[in-house]
């Protein structure tokens, strides 16, 4: 099975040999490593793994969780096909068929971003949603920049549209909250599409 890993260990050289060795020594294989953050003296990094067997993300957090220096932040099934570049392939597509590029972006969102759903949400209305999106879906307050939330069982991150009131949701229920790195990558995606549709609405008579 492919699971997305997110640990945090003590930047110095050498730490990612480390967690690779005991990734290996576990029996997985390593397809993928993203770095989100090398701050205060440890570095935040994601693995994309293929792990053999029927292993959990528990049982996966618990094996590495031993490791001297190693903080297991977040493990969870993953959909992303490491060495793909579905940033590009969103974008094709919406130049293809700019009118349906929210829509088209909303439906790849959740691939993107490591996520179960995604949503557009506009004077508290879902304008399009992805499969297994709520038909309904509600914030007390929207924000004016990119945010990450928690709320309930769901980890939320919540996209303005600019010059438009309408707000991007991606949500997925296992794994940690969303790093402002992906916060970073998703609201790029989300101002190249919509610019790309906008200058495809129909103009009013």
């Amino acid at each position: 099975m492919l699971l997305r890993l997110r640990v945090s260990l003590p930047d110095r050289p050498g730490g990612l040999g480390q967690v690779a060795r005991a990734l290996g020594a576990l029996g997985a294989d390593i397809l993928q490593v993203t770095v989100l953050e090398r701050e205060t003296g440890r570095a935040v990094d994601d693995f994309t793994v293929s792990w053999p067997g029927t292993a959990t993300p528990a049982s996966v957090r618990e094996k590495l969780s031993a490791v001297p220096g190693m903080r297991v932040e977040g493990v969870w099934p993953t959909r992303e096909v490491p060495g793909s570049a579905p940033d590009y392939d969103l974008l094709l597509h919406v130049a293809t068929e700019p009118a349906r590029g929210l829509a088209t972006m909303v439906d790849a969102l959740p691939s993107l971003c490591g996520g179960d759903w995604a949503l557009a949400l506009a004077d508290g209305v879902v304008r399009h949603a992805s499969p297994a999106a709520p038909p309904a879906f509600g914030l007390e307050e929207l924000p004016l920049r990119a945010a990450s939330h928690v709320a309930g069982e769901h980890r939320l991150m919540v996209l303005p549209v600019a010059s438009t009131a309408m707000h991007v949701v991606v949500a997925r229920s296992e794994g940690p909250p969303f790093h402002r790195a992906e916060l970073e990558r998703a609201s790029r995606i989300v101002e190249v599409v919509s610019r790309m549709a906008a200058r495809f609405e129909p103009v009013a008579d």
